[in-house]
């Protein structure tokens, strides 16, 4: 990323990649500063409230004082211009009418399920290391190569593989290729119509995102005759869109449920690893093998009213940020072959401060639509001075601990929850849901940030009115977001893949 203290986008956003050394504490920051700052945000939030408290007292009060003489004038006032009286009724009806009709309608999150995979799938640092000895393709190199990144990748020793990659040689074949997405799609999805007793032929839109595996017939297909789908079901099958797809899948469904009244969409988002395995000696594209997991969910999206009371969610944001027009983030994650002729994917050494570019990009473009008006007048304030009076004065960093009780940043690896931790100035219970997500599961890709979510329900932390902001990055190069906000205190879904292992979590992680 840039260099620090250098401001972005008219210096709304500033990130700071240094490591610094520690400093005295900041004496502003003392208790009585701190709740004069947090008395000023809830003065500021809640001025019009405030204001119109005295208005309505007035109000009352010159109600209160009307006599009944003063109620007959009124009445015979009506009476005598009763076609003016009609005609603005009218126009206030149709208007009411208009507004309602246009107005973007409602999507609920009524349930998500994410697939547990079964623990004869589990790979340990050992098991890994001792299936890649055998595998005659890796070199010393490669595999001391390889041992040091999942040391200190963030994963535990209970992530899973597919079953062909257990297999000795591995048999990364297109039927193997299809089982592991029909074990995954299909294991998250009984479990959602399960939890939701929704009748498959319900559903209106299905969108199912996957980067790396597109058969023909298309995985969207492959639901669609597994569940018998009705035939006029709008379908979309996103591929190569990275580990940020699973937001731009939402943000589909949610136009798609703008569109279609009264129905269901389905979201399914997943990774395959069976023949996406790189079985060379680059090391730029010996890394995923060590990071990407199997995993994969399902999510159930409504605009139906009446499904408000048992949803859990309500979808109020989603921005997406593409920096595909740069060539260096357009080649930052990018599937290959290299000079034997081996296919995988590559990361740039650049892929971290292109993820800082798209980051500072989407935040920049979320901060006005959820930031609280205090910290927006404090960041105008700070704008306006400084270019009035050409003051050396630092932007104001906006903070969005104001705007979000909880964050899910996609398990991309240690070095991406890092700096998300860093840069937007989150504490290490804000990051935990991540970080345990990586060690428990891995980088499961575009379903990542679903794994989190459910970690921080089975924690029994999501209250009512809490807002979440969901954040993922993928391949060309692309930064997304997805805001909720929750519509009551949220207990964790049957079949939660933390179910059975919330109890051992959070884990001391030593790096």
């Amino acid at each position: 990323m840039e260099a620090a203290n250098e401001p972005v986008n008219g210096g709304s956003v500033q990130i700071r990649t240094e490591n610094e050394r520690p400093k005295l504490p900041n004496f502003l920051q003392s208790v009585n500063i701190k709740y004069v700052k947090l008395g000023y945000h809830y003065l500021i939030t809640h001025l019009f409230k405030l204001c119109l408290v005295p208005l309505m007292a007035v109000l009352v009060t010159e109600i209160s004082r009307l006599t009944t003489e003063d109620l007959y004038q009124i009445w015979l006032h009506l009476q005598y211009n009763l076609v003016a009286f009609i005609v603005l009724s009218a126009l206030a009806v149709f208007g009411s009418t208009v507004y309602i009709m246009s107005r973007p309608r409602s999507v609920y999150l009524v349930d998500y399920s994410c697939y547990l995979p079964p623990e004869t799938l589990q790979v340990n640092y050992q098991k890994f290391m001792d299936h890649s000895k055998l595998i005659e393709d890796f070199n010393e190199s490669s595999l001391e190569f390889q041992r040091k990144i999942l040391e200190r990748s963030g994963l535990g020793e209970e992530t899973y593989l597919p079953e062909a990659l257990h297999c000795i040689p591995p048999r990364p074949t297109m039927m193997a290729a299809r089982e592991e997405a029909e074990q995954v799609m299909f294991g998250a999805l009984d479990k959602l119509f399960e939890n939701t007793e929704i009748n498959p032929r319900d559903i209106g839109v299905l969108v199912v995102n996957c980067s790396l595996f597109n058969p023909t017939p298309s995985l969207s297909a492959m639901i669609v005759n597994k569940y018998k789908l009705r035939g006029n079901v709008k379908s979309f099958n996103l591929g190569g869109m990275g580990c940020s797809a699973g937001v731009i899948s939402i943000d589909l469904a949610k136009d798609m449920l703008q569109v279609h009244r009264n129905t269901y969409a389905v979201v399914v988002s997943t990774e395959n690893i069976t023949q996406n395995w790189y079985f060379g000696n680059k090391k730029a594209m010996l890394i995923p093998n060590c990071l990407f997991r199997v995993g994969g969910s399902a999510i159930l999206l409504s605009n139906k009213g009446k499904d408000r009371r048992r949803s859990k969610y309500k979808l109020v944001h989603t921005v997406r940020t593409h920096k595909g027009a740069v060539e260096k983030a357009f080649n930052c994650v990018y599937q290959e072959q290299d000079d034997n002729g081996k296919t995988g994917v590559s990361l740039s050494k650049d892929l971290m401060a292109i993820a800082g570019e798209a980051l500072k990009a989407n935040i920049t473009t979320l901060g006005p639509l959820v930031l609280p008006i205090s910290e927006q007048i404090l960041f105008f304030m700070t704008l306006v001075t400084k270019k009035l009076f050409n003051a050396k004065l630092k932007p104001y960093i906006p903070d969005f601990k104001l705007a979000f009780d909880h964050f899910c940043i996609h398990a991309g690896g240690r070095a991406v929850i890092d700096e998300l931790e860093k840069n937007l100035q989150l504490s290490q219970t804000h990051v935990e849901a991540s970080r345990m997500t990586l060690h428990r599961f891995g980088n499961t890709s575009s379903s990542s940030i679903w794994y989190e979510l459910a970690y921080i329900e089975a924690k029994g932390r999501m209250k009512k009115g809490n807002r979440v902001w969901q954040i993922a990055f993928g391949s060309g190069f692309k930064c997304n977001s997805a805001v909720w906000v929750a519509l009551h205190n949220v207990k964790p879904s049957v079949s939660s893949p933390w179910e059975h292992c919330i109890d051992r979590y959070p884990v001391k992680l030593d790096f």
